[in-house]
């Protein structure tokens, strides 16, 4: 008999936290190959090396892919055509960092900007030719997006791509760059609607959790729990949630979607779904990444 095909997964970001337990659940069924997108090789070594024991799918592939460097992700999509993995079944665009971080890329852009967004958008824009029919893509969001107060407005792109003083040392950059990666899913969704290929593209909400990311105390784990649970996130929940909307064929039926913490979803926040804001956004993406 012949064996079967094997689907492709790419996780950014896999080496820890909610992608390398996501790409854990994923490579139990050794129908799928994974490959792990990081910036730091050596930690995805030893991710994969965990992955291929705990599941025994040897199909692990560790590519370096940095999205806080543009260069990186061109490279990235060179290295991939010329290993010659062929279609893309599924793309998680999951590496993030907090809004901690500061300061300007390489290629000057604010750093949580680029890295939570401008480089997913071009790691898509690039390797949609080569994703497969009915595949799918999921931007890893946050409830964040909507920052608690409610008094987020946005504020253009190019004030997010280069922060003035005072935004720049501000945490509410990572809730922009999260509204961003709705932005993006809304707008690439409605840019597909007339692709001869079938594609879903969606969102997904892990929450908030205790991981490499937001190592919390748990104290702090136990007030964001009670006092806000509708942003309390459960690794073991969440993972299990993105993994099986990868796996199954019957979930994933539509493009636009924002699921939340599980394989359900949910409405974004009003100011997510503001088209004027996306195209503007999208534009200027294109602008910064040359594409």
């Amino acid at each position: 008999m012949e064996k079967p095909t094997l689907k492709t997964v790419i996780i950014t970001g896999a080496n820890s936290g909610l992608g390398f337990e996501a790409a854990k659940k994923i490579a139990s069924d050794t129908n799928f190959r994974l490959i792990l997108a990081c910036r730091n090789r050596e930690k995805a070594k030893d991710a994969a090396a965990q992955i291929m024991t705990e599941t025994g799918n040897q199909n692990i592939i560790c590519m370096e892919l940095d999205t806080a460097l543009l260069q990186s992700v061109r490279q990235f999509e060179k290295d991939y055509i010329q290993a010659g993995y062929g279609t893309v079944y599924a793309l998680l665009c999951n590496a993030g960092i907090s809004g901690t971080h500061t300061g300007l890329t390489e290629d000057g852009f604010d750093v949580v900007f680029q890295t939570n967004h401008l480089g997913h958008f071009l790691l898509t824009k690039l390797m949609l030719p080569y994703m497969a029919e009915e595949g799918r893509i999921f931007i890893t969001s946050s409830d964040m997006h909507d920052a608690p107060g409610g008094n987020m407005a946005w504020k253009g792109t190019e004030a997010l791509a280069h922060p003035n003083e005072k935004l720049a040392k501000e945490s509410i950059r990572y809730s922009y760059s999260k509204l961003c990666n709705l932005y993006f899913t809304y707008e690439l969704t409605r840019r597909l609607c007339d692709s001869d290929k079938k594609l879903y593209v969606n969102a997904f909400n892990p929450g908030l959790m205790k991981t490499n990311f937001m190592p919390l105390t748990k104290a702090s784990m136990m007030f964001v729990k009670t006092t806000m649970p509708h942003r309390f996130g459960d690794l073991e929940k969440s993972s299990s949630a993105l993994a099986e909307l990868v796996l199954s064929e019957q979930l994933v039926t539509e493009s636009g979607q924002y699921y939340d913490r599980s394989t359900h979803t949910c409405p974004s926040s009003e100011l997510s779904y503001n088209e004027e804001n996306a195209v503007e956004l999208w534009e200027a993406s294109e602008n910064y990444v040359n594409e």
